[in-house]
């Protein structure tokens, strides 16, 4: 079967055993659909994260807050979307969610929502590292970490606190740090 991308409207054609009886199934258009989201989250502290669109037409909307995200808001946009995209038509499933308190960011502003607090990130190449978000913007972010370091002449190393800068593009992943 051909994979189809999410953000055109293409038409997926299901084959029967009989050749004269085929269903045709429109997908949904990935920019329409962000589209509307991101206006049904306007004036609410709640924003996009993620959309996936499967080949199957499976919808998954991750959204976020700056303060919390309950099963009310979650229930409300379900029930916006299904309203604008007729499932009749579409034949879509449909899953929308909150990020985990313990799921990776995704964008700067996840990153932004978190500053002050505890993160754990592992860089591309292989370094876990856990710090205090110091500061967040479009192109990187800032961590304030405690390490090792020996400084000149001193036999011991000893802890001090180091600010490094990362490129989102530089790390795998960062998220909260839980503790208790």
């Amino acid at each position: 079967m051909q994979k189809l991308s999410g953000g055109d409207i293409s038409l997926l054609r299901v084959f029967y055993p009989n050749p004269k009886k085929e269903r045709t199934i429109e997908m949904i258009d990935k920019t329409a659909l962000a589209a509307f989201i991101e206006r049904q989250l306007e004036g609410t502290d709640l924003y996009l994260v993620e959309l996936e669109i499967s080949s199957g037409n499976e919808i998954k909307v991750e959204i976020d807050s700056d303060t919390s995200v309950d099963i009310d808001s979650c229930i409300k946009l379900t029930r916006e979307i299904e309203a604008e995209f007729d499932r009749d038509v579409e034949d879509y499933e449909l899953e929308v969610g909150s990020s985990g308190l313990t799921s990776p960011f995704k964008i700067p502003r996840q990153y932004v929502k978190n500053i002050g607090h505890e993160v754990e990130l592992l860089t591309k190449d292989g370094k876990k590292m856990k710090g205090l978000l110091k500061g967040a913007d479009d192109n990187g972010f800032t961590i304030i970490s405690e390490e090792k370091v020996k400084p000149e002449g001193a036999k011991k190393p000893v802890v001090e606190k180091v600010e490094r800068t990362f490129p989102y593009g530089d790390v795998k992943y960062t998220k909260y740090l839980l503790q208790f």
